[in-house]
Protein backbone atom coordinates (compact mmCIF):
# COMPACT_ATOMS: atom_id res chain seq x y z
CA UNK A 1 0.00 0.00 0.00
CA UNK A 2 1.19 3.70 -0.95
CA UNK A 3 2.33 5.68 2.07
CA UNK A 4 0.01 8.35 0.88
CA UNK A 5 -3.36 6.18 1.36
CA UNK A 6 -1.87 4.46 4.35
CA UNK A 7 -1.73 8.25 6.01
CA UNK A 8 -4.77 8.85 4.91
CA UNK A 9 -6.94 6.32 6.30
CA UNK A 10 -4.88 5.22 9.58
CA UNK A 11 -5.77 5.64 12.83
CA UNK A 12 -3.03 6.58 15.51
CA UNK A 13 -3.15 3.25 16.66
CA UNK A 14 -2.79 1.24 13.53
CA UNK A 15 0.39 3.38 12.54
CA UNK A 16 2.17 1.92 15.21
CA UNK A 17 3.78 -0.60 13.03
CA UNK A 18 4.92 1.70 11.20
CA UNK A 19 6.39 3.42 13.60
CA UNK A 20 8.11 0.60 14.39
CA UNK A 21 10.28 0.33 11.26
CA UNK A 22 10.84 3.78 10.93
CA UNK A 23 13.51 3.10 14.41
CA UNK A 24 14.70 0.51 12.89
CA UNK A 25 15.87 2.87 9.56
CA UNK A 26 14.98 6.29 10.60
CA UNK A 27 15.13 9.39 8.58
CA UNK A 28 18.82 10.71 9.56
CA UNK A 29 21.02 9.96 12.82
CA UNK A 30 19.23 12.56 15.22
CA UNK A 31 16.47 14.37 14.67
CA UNK A 32 15.00 17.46 16.53
CA UNK A 33 11.81 18.45 16.53
CA UNK A 34 12.36 22.02 16.85
CA UNK A 35 9.26 23.43 17.98
CA UNK A 36 7.47 21.47 21.02
CA UNK A 37 5.52 23.06 23.65
CA UNK A 38 5.51 21.51 27.10
CA UNK A 39 3.52 23.54 30.28
CA UNK A 40 1.91 22.15 34.14
CA UNK A 41 -1.74 23.71 34.58
CA UNK A 42 -1.92 22.04 38.08
CA UNK A 43 0.87 24.17 39.00
CA UNK A 44 -0.60 26.29 41.87
CA UNK A 45 0.13 29.72 39.50
CA UNK A 46 -1.53 28.10 36.44
CA UNK A 47 -0.90 28.67 32.94
CA UNK A 48 -1.90 31.48 31.13
CA UNK A 49 -2.33 29.47 27.79
CA UNK A 50 -3.32 27.43 26.99
CA UNK A 51 -7.50 28.11 28.05
CA UNK A 52 -9.46 26.15 31.11
CA UNK A 53 -11.64 24.23 29.44
CA UNK A 54 -10.05 23.25 25.60
CA UNK A 55 -8.13 19.95 25.25
CA UNK A 56 -4.72 21.50 25.42
CA UNK A 57 -5.14 22.03 28.92
CA UNK A 58 -3.30 19.64 30.38
CA UNK A 59 -0.33 18.47 31.75
CA UNK A 60 2.47 18.06 28.78
CA UNK A 61 5.61 16.97 29.52
CA UNK A 62 8.70 15.55 27.83
CA UNK A 63 7.67 12.32 28.34
CA UNK A 64 4.43 12.57 26.98
CA UNK A 65 6.28 13.98 23.85
CA UNK A 66 8.85 11.44 23.98
CA UNK A 67 6.62 8.54 23.87
CA UNK A 68 5.22 9.86 20.43
CA UNK A 69 8.35 10.94 18.92
CA UNK A 70 11.05 8.71 20.24
CA UNK A 71 9.12 5.42 18.28
CA UNK A 72 9.48 7.97 14.83
CA UNK A 73 13.22 8.14 15.44
CA UNK A 74 12.64 11.51 16.76
CA UNK A 75 15.60 12.06 19.11
CA UNK A 76 15.77 15.59 20.37
CA UNK A 77 13.49 18.37 21.10
CA UNK A 78 13.63 21.98 20.85
CA UNK A 79 11.05 23.96 23.36
CA UNK A 80 9.22 27.06 22.47
CA UNK A 81 7.50 29.14 25.76
CA UNK A 82 4.26 30.25 24.80
CA UNK A 83 3.31 31.51 28.39
CA UNK A 84 4.15 35.04 28.44
CA UNK A 85 5.02 35.08 32.34
CA UNK A 86 8.92 35.87 32.87
CA UNK A 87 9.51 33.28 35.09
CA UNK A 88 8.05 30.71 33.10
CA UNK A 89 11.11 30.52 30.60
CA UNK A 90 12.78 29.56 33.91
CA UNK A 91 10.14 26.74 34.45
CA UNK A 92 10.96 25.38 31.48
CA UNK A 93 14.60 25.92 31.27
CA UNK A 94 14.81 23.67 35.21
CA UNK A 95 12.96 21.26 33.20
CA UNK A 96 15.03 21.36 30.08
CA UNK A 97 17.96 20.75 32.46
CA UNK A 98 16.74 17.33 33.84
CA UNK A 99 16.42 16.16 30.44
CA UNK A 100 19.08 15.99 27.49
CA UNK A 101 16.57 14.69 24.78
CA UNK A 102 15.89 18.77 25.38
CA UNK A 103 18.45 20.57 23.01
CA UNK A 104 17.25 24.05 24.05
CA UNK A 105 14.51 26.60 24.79
CA UNK A 106 13.39 29.31 23.07
CA UNK A 107 12.56 31.86 25.42
CA UNK A 108 9.13 34.75 25.47
CA UNK A 109 10.01 37.63 25.90
CA UNK A 110 8.74 41.18 24.41
CA UNK A 111 11.59 43.47 23.20
CA UNK A 112 9.82 46.45 23.77
CA UNK A 113 9.49 45.79 27.46
CA UNK A 114 11.86 48.67 29.32
CA UNK A 115 12.94 45.39 31.31
CA UNK A 116 14.15 43.37 27.99
CA UNK A 117 18.20 44.10 27.89
CA UNK A 118 18.72 42.35 32.13
CA UNK A 119 16.15 39.90 31.15
CA UNK A 120 18.22 38.93 28.28
CA UNK A 121 21.50 39.51 29.89
CA UNK A 122 19.85 36.80 32.97
CA UNK A 123 18.32 34.04 30.53
CA UNK A 124 20.94 33.90 27.90
CA UNK A 125 23.52 32.98 30.35
CA UNK A 126 22.00 29.57 29.93
CA UNK A 127 23.67 27.67 27.36
CA UNK A 128 20.09 26.08 27.02
CA UNK A 129 18.84 29.36 26.02
CA UNK A 130 19.00 29.47 22.23
CA UNK A 131 16.79 32.72 21.53
CA UNK A 132 13.23 34.06 21.73
CA UNK A 133 9.78 34.41 20.33
CA UNK A 134 8.37 37.92 20.24
CA UNK A 135 5.71 38.27 23.27
CA UNK A 136 2.44 40.03 23.11
CA UNK A 137 1.33 42.17 22.92
CA UNK A 138 3.96 43.02 20.58
CA UNK A 139 4.10 39.40 18.93
CA UNK A 140 3.69 41.22 15.16
CA UNK A 141 6.59 42.38 13.59
CA UNK A 142 4.48 44.98 11.04
CA UNK A 143 5.05 48.09 12.60
CA UNK A 144 7.87 47.02 14.83
CA UNK A 145 10.59 47.53 12.61
CA UNK A 146 11.77 50.60 12.10
CA UNK A 147 11.12 51.40 16.07
CA UNK A 148 14.41 52.15 17.37
CA UNK A 149 14.21 50.38 20.68
CA UNK A 150 12.77 47.35 18.98
CA UNK A 151 16.20 47.16 16.64
CA UNK A 152 18.19 47.82 19.79
CA UNK A 153 16.71 44.28 21.24
CA UNK A 154 17.11 42.60 17.98
CA UNK A 155 20.66 43.91 18.28
CA UNK A 156 21.30 42.88 21.41
CA UNK A 157 19.73 39.60 20.57
CA UNK A 158 22.47 39.19 17.99
CA UNK A 159 24.71 40.01 19.95
CA UNK A 160 24.48 37.47 22.25
CA UNK A 161 24.34 34.42 19.45
CA UNK A 162 20.62 34.20 19.96
CA UNK A 163 17.99 33.75 17.60
CA UNK A 164 14.43 34.87 16.78
CA UNK A 165 11.49 32.82 16.04
CA UNK A 166 8.83 34.70 14.55
CA UNK A 167 4.66 33.50 14.55
CA UNK A 168 3.18 36.04 11.49
CA UNK A 169 0.56 37.33 11.40
CA UNK A 170 0.10 37.72 7.32
CA UNK A 171 1.40 39.03 4.53
CA UNK A 172 2.89 42.33 5.71
CA UNK A 173 4.41 40.57 8.83
CA UNK A 174 6.80 38.41 6.28
CA UNK A 175 7.03 41.90 4.37
CA UNK A 176 9.09 43.04 8.04
CA UNK A 177 10.15 39.57 8.76
CA UNK A 178 12.55 40.68 5.46
CA UNK A 179 12.75 44.14 6.63
CA UNK A 180 14.65 42.90 10.05
CA UNK A 181 16.88 41.10 8.67
CA UNK A 182 18.32 43.43 6.47
CA UNK A 183 18.22 45.97 9.41
CA UNK A 184 19.93 43.46 11.39
CA UNK A 185 21.95 40.92 8.79
CA UNK A 186 23.87 39.22 11.79
CA UNK A 187 20.20 38.16 13.21
CA UNK A 188 19.17 34.65 12.65
CA UNK A 189 15.42 34.59 12.06
CA UNK A 190 13.00 31.49 11.87
CA UNK A 191 9.38 31.75 10.47
CA UNK A 192 7.56 29.36 12.34
CA UNK A 193 4.71 27.29 11.09
CA UNK A 194 5.30 27.89 7.26
CA UNK A 195 3.98 31.72 7.28
CA UNK A 196 0.82 31.02 8.38
CA UNK A 197 0.04 29.31 4.94
CA UNK A 198 -3.35 28.52 5.89
CA UNK A 199 -5.04 25.84 4.55
CA UNK A 200 -3.14 24.65 1.01
CA UNK A 201 -6.65 25.05 -0.99
CA UNK A 202 -6.80 28.57 -0.57
CA UNK A 203 -2.75 29.95 -0.54
CA UNK A 204 -3.29 33.78 -0.93
CA UNK A 205 -0.90 35.46 -3.31
CA UNK A 206 0.08 37.49 -0.78
CA UNK A 207 1.55 34.56 0.83
CA UNK A 208 3.37 33.43 -1.55
CA UNK A 209 4.99 36.92 -2.58
CA UNK A 210 5.47 37.26 1.18
CA UNK A 211 7.20 33.86 1.93
CA UNK A 212 9.79 34.77 -1.28
CA UNK A 213 10.38 38.12 0.06
CA UNK A 214 10.86 36.60 3.56
CA UNK A 215 12.75 33.81 2.24
CA UNK A 216 15.47 35.75 0.21
CA UNK A 217 17.53 37.02 2.84
CA UNK A 218 19.89 34.16 4.34
CA UNK A 219 19.53 34.66 7.67
CA UNK A 220 16.06 33.48 7.10
CA UNK A 221 15.02 30.04 8.49
CA UNK A 222 11.48 28.41 8.11
CA UNK A 223 10.06 25.75 10.13
CA UNK A 224 7.54 23.22 8.10
CA UNK A 225 5.09 22.81 10.87
CA UNK A 226 1.51 23.89 11.53
CA UNK A 227 0.43 22.16 8.64
CA UNK A 228 -2.16 20.08 9.97
CA UNK A 229 -3.40 22.69 12.02
CA UNK A 230 -4.25 25.10 9.60
CA UNK A 231 -6.36 23.33 7.15
CA UNK A 232 -9.85 23.91 7.52
CA UNK A 233 -10.99 20.61 8.87
CA UNK A 234 -12.76 19.09 11.81
CA UNK A 235 -10.51 18.89 14.65
CA UNK A 236 -8.19 15.83 14.41
CA UNK A 237 -9.49 15.51 10.77
CA UNK A 238 -6.92 17.23 9.01
CA UNK A 239 -5.99 15.29 5.57
CA UNK A 240 -3.05 12.69 5.32
CA UNK A 241 -2.36 12.67 2.01
CA UNK A 242 0.88 14.22 1.05
CA UNK A 243 -0.21 15.75 -1.91
CA UNK A 244 -2.73 17.92 -0.06
CA UNK A 245 -0.03 20.08 1.44
CA UNK A 246 2.52 19.83 -1.56
CA UNK A 247 1.43 23.97 -2.69
CA UNK A 248 3.02 25.14 0.62
CA UNK A 249 5.72 22.52 0.85
CA UNK A 250 7.14 22.77 -2.68
CA UNK A 251 6.44 26.55 -2.34
CA UNK A 252 8.79 27.02 0.95
CA UNK A 253 10.86 24.40 -0.97
CA UNK A 254 11.52 26.96 -3.42
CA UNK A 255 11.54 30.08 -1.01
CA UNK A 256 14.17 28.27 0.96
CA UNK A 257 15.68 25.58 -0.28
CA UNK A 258 17.44 22.16 1.34
CA UNK A 259 19.87 24.30 3.94
CA UNK A 260 17.08 26.44 5.31
CA UNK A 261 13.97 24.50 6.40
CA UNK A 262 13.52 23.05 9.41
CA UNK A 263 11.54 19.92 11.19
CA UNK A 264 8.89 20.94 13.81
CA UNK A 265 5.73 19.44 14.84
CA UNK A 266 3.80 22.24 16.98
CA UNK A 267 3.15 19.65 19.08
CA UNK A 268 0.95 19.04 20.96
CA UNK A 269 -1.18 22.06 19.05
CA UNK A 270 -1.00 20.15 16.17
CA UNK A 271 -3.13 17.47 18.09
CA UNK A 272 -5.82 19.70 16.43
CA UNK A 273 -4.95 18.73 13.61
CA UNK A 274 -3.90 14.82 13.22
CA UNK A 275 -1.75 12.77 15.83
CA UNK A 276 1.88 13.22 15.99
CA UNK A 277 2.75 9.98 13.81
CA UNK A 278 0.99 11.78 10.90
CA UNK A 279 2.65 15.10 11.02
CA UNK A 280 5.93 13.41 11.16
CA UNK A 281 5.46 10.96 8.13
CA UNK A 282 4.36 13.83 6.22
CA UNK A 283 6.96 15.54 6.60
CA UNK A 284 9.37 12.39 5.82
CA UNK A 285 7.58 11.33 2.66
CA UNK A 286 8.41 15.11 1.21
CA UNK A 287 12.25 15.06 2.64
CA UNK A 288 13.48 11.99 2.17
CA UNK A 289 12.24 11.26 -1.73
CA UNK A 290 15.37 14.33 -1.73
CA UNK A 291 17.89 12.06 -0.19
CA UNK A 292 19.83 11.20 2.65
CA UNK A 293 22.01 14.29 2.63
CA UNK A 294 18.96 16.84 2.73
CA UNK A 295 17.10 14.69 5.30
CA UNK A 296 20.18 15.19 7.20
CA UNK A 297 19.85 19.25 7.16
CA UNK A 298 16.36 18.93 7.29
CA UNK A 299 16.62 17.05 10.32
CA UNK A 300 19.22 18.14 12.23
CA UNK A 301 22.06 20.38 10.52
CA UNK A 302 20.12 23.21 9.71
CA UNK A 303 18.38 23.56 13.55
CA UNK A 304 22.28 23.68 14.42
CA UNK A 305 22.54 26.62 11.84
CA UNK A 306 19.55 28.47 13.09
CA UNK A 307 19.77 27.85 16.65
CA UNK A 308 23.54 27.38 17.27
CA UNK A 309 22.80 24.19 19.49
CA UNK A 310 25.30 22.87 21.91
CA UNK A 311 25.77 19.00 22.96
CA UNK A 312 24.59 18.18 25.70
Amino acid sequence: MRRRTFLHTATAATLAPVASLIAKAPAAPRIIDTHTHFYDPTRPQGVPWPEKGTPLHRRVFPDDWAQLALPLGVTHALVVEASEWVEDNQWILDLAAKDPRIAGVVGNLDPMSPDFAPHLKRFAANPLFRGIRNRRPNAELTGLVEAAAFRASMTRLAAAGLSLDVNVGGATDLAAVAALAAHVPELRIVIDHVGGAGDPRRLSPEWKSGMRRAGAPANVFCKVSGLVEQTDSDPGRAPRELEFYLPILDHVWDCFGQDRLLYGSNWPVSDKGAPYEVVFLLAQEYVGAKGAAVSGKFYWENAQAAYRLRDR
